[in-house]
């Protein structure tokens, strides 16, 4: 299985970490500590020292609550970090839901859009059409930043997110996007309380069967700290705990702030046979005698 990018085909043959870079004031786990130029191109060359594999830059936060930006703030702040981390020798992707963003990003050299509402804007799905060897990530989310956590309405969280990924998929397949260019994230903590973010993850395998690749985002999200009564800064042990919980359910990406420790968990994971245990698992899901049924 392999990831088709701008520049470059990534290997989902094993796990893959996307690492993030805001540069952003206001992120809800590490704001103000890369909203320069220079401290996020710092940041990047770290995070691909460290062994992520891909970069992952947004300019404008998407936790609950955050101010909306203007397409020239969000181009400003991250131009140059852009323009940058394409000559690190990993896949670059930009994290927008603008489509004149992502035309910007696209046109410097972005290998990837990571879109937290799916491509839904106008104009989207048409831009990434007619550039035929972009990546492209759907994630599943109700409502903007400011209103989604008031939107947790679910009959069956899993079936809902399914189907919504699913159609957006479809819909940009029938525009001519190779289906090897896309990515699903279900959107942890966008949308979702604990119980239904943790419900996910346990059916992660319905997920898998919409025939795309997940992306799956645990970082230092706030059902770790319900889990584990830690405030955002001391949830390393839990998002590197999820990530892995992931990449045993079927994941092949994790998007995460802590590279290097995320690198070698996947590391000894991997050497104690962790893809073969996922592998085993998840025939045991599918098959008619298995757990699920």
């Amino acid at each position: 299985m392999q990831w088709q990018t701008r520049r470059f085909q990534i290997d989902l043959s094993r796990p893959r970490v996307m690492a993030i870079v805001n540069v952003t004031p206001d992120s809800f786990s590490d704001g103000g500590q890369h909203d320069t130029a220079q401290a996020a191109i710092a940041h990047c060359r770290r995070l691909v020292e460290e062994g992520a594999d891909i970069l992952d830059i947004g300019g404008e936060s998407t936790r609950p609550g955050a101010r909306q930006l203007g397409v020239d703030e969000e181009w400003q702040r991250i131009e140059p970090v852009l323009a940058a981390a394409v000559e690190m020798g990993v896949p670059v992707s930009v994290d927008t839901c603008k489509t004149e963003v992502m035309r910007r990003a696209l046109a410097a050299g972005a290998d990837i859009i990571n879109d937290v509402q799916a491509l839904q804007h106008a104009g989207a799905v048409e831009l990434l059409a007619a550039h035929p060897d972009a990546g492209v990530c759907l994630m599943h989310m109700r409502g903007e930043p400011a209103t989604m956590q008031g939107l947790t309405d679910y009959g069956d969280v899993v079936r809902e997110v399914a189907d919504f990924l699913g159609r957006r998929a479809a819909a940009l397949r029938a525009t001519g996007i190779a289906a090897e260019r896309i990515v699903l994230d279900p959107g942890y903590g966008f949308a979702k309380n604990s119980e239904q973010n943790l419900e996910l993850l346990c059916r992660q395998h319905e997920l898998l069967a919409l025939g795309h690749p997940l992306l799956i985002g645990w970082s230092r999200k706030r059902t770790l700290g319900d889990l584990t009564g830690r405030p955002v800064g001391e949830r390393l042990g839990a998002s590197i705990a999820a990530a892995l919980a992931a990449i045993a359910g079927g994941a092949r990406i994790v998007r995460v702030h802590d590279a290097a420790a995320t690198v070698d968990a996947i590391k000894v994971w991997l050497a104690a046979g962790g893809e073969f245990v996922a592998m085993r698992d998840n025939r045991a899901l599918q098959s008619p005698g298995g757990r699920s049924q």
